[in-house]
């Protein structure tokens, strides 16, 4: 497999946590479990043939995705191609950031893949062709910069509250209170969870559930079932109980956590499904 990461330059950085190339990977199995983690991509897919997304259960293809399409925040699993012999770019915006690059609030493709021409028009279309001409892939990572810099340059805004509120979900989950951050910033409860899901995609309380979710992915990491101690994870993660763990982990994931841990091939937020 080929791989490689690009940091986009300023201002870009400020929005985008990396530009990620990868091309001939070679896997055991055909289907992802892809498990929510609060992010928002634009994915490039450099072959012609569609990218199918299957229902969770049955797996059987519910969408079709073609050339250049953009997944918003998801509140639960999606299940994809694994991957083999693909060659894509993806786009993966910082956890929050990505509102200044979409024509409407971000509760609008929350849950949802949309291909890119009905969110940007032909741009990202024109864009994937012209890397095509180029097997250079920091030729290609440089167009993408030149892209979204003359079209979102001008538009691109920080709003200091989101990014102070993402920033302690995402480092603090275990100890962090929506009520006294709420209360820090200094907005009414309302204000901020309509601000929240606009440039975010969710609720404040529905992030936190998910960056919940992913401490406890990180403390599973190389684990196994019979030496994890439970109900001391979903404490240390944030849980009020061990029930609300569990009902959550299965919300997120489909699996209980042991089930996930028999299933897991050791790559965060990929379950092999098929």
């Amino acid at each position: 497999m080929i791989s490689q990461i690009h940091i986009p330059v300023y201002p870009l950085n400020r929005f985008f946590e990396i530009f990620f190339y990868y091309k001939g990977a070679k896997l055991s199995h055909s289907v992802d479990r892809f498990l929510p983690n609060g992010d928002t991509e634009i994915l490039i897919d450099f072959q012609d043939r569609p990218q199918h997304i299957y229902d969770n259960d049955s797996l059987k293809e519910i969408q079709a995705c073609h050339h250049v399409w953009t997944s918003g925040v998801r509140t639960e699993p999606i299940t994809i191609p694994a991957g083999t012999d693909s060659e894509m770019m993806v786009l993966m915006f910082k956890k929050g950031m990505a509102s200044s690059f979409f024509p409407f609030p971000m509760n609008e493709i929350a849950n949802t893949v949309l291909d890119a021409d009905l969110v940007w028009g032909s741009d990202l279309a024109i864009l994937r062709e012209q890397m095509l001409g180029t097997q250079d892939i920091d030729e290609r990572f440089q167009m993408a910069e030149n892209l979204l810099l003359e079209k979102f340059t001008s538009k691109l805004m920080l709003n200091p509250c989101i990014a102070y509120a993402v920033n302690e979900m995402r480092t603090r989950p275990d100890r962090l209170s929506i009520a006294r951050m709420n209360h820090n910033i200094g907005y009414s409860q309302k204000h901020f969870i309509e601000m929240f899901k606009r440039q975010v995609g969710i609720t404040p309380k529905a992030y936190l559930k998910i960056m919940r979710f992913q401490h406890v992915l990180m403390r599973l990491e190389n684990a196994s079932a019979d030496a994890v101690d439970w109900p001391a994870i979903a404490f240390d993660s944030g849980f009020y109980d061990q029930s609300h763990f569990i009902h959550d982990f299965k919300l997120f994931s489909g699996f209980t956590p042991s089930a996930y841990l028999e299933k897991s091939n050791g790559v965060r937020d990929y379950i092999p499904v098929g």
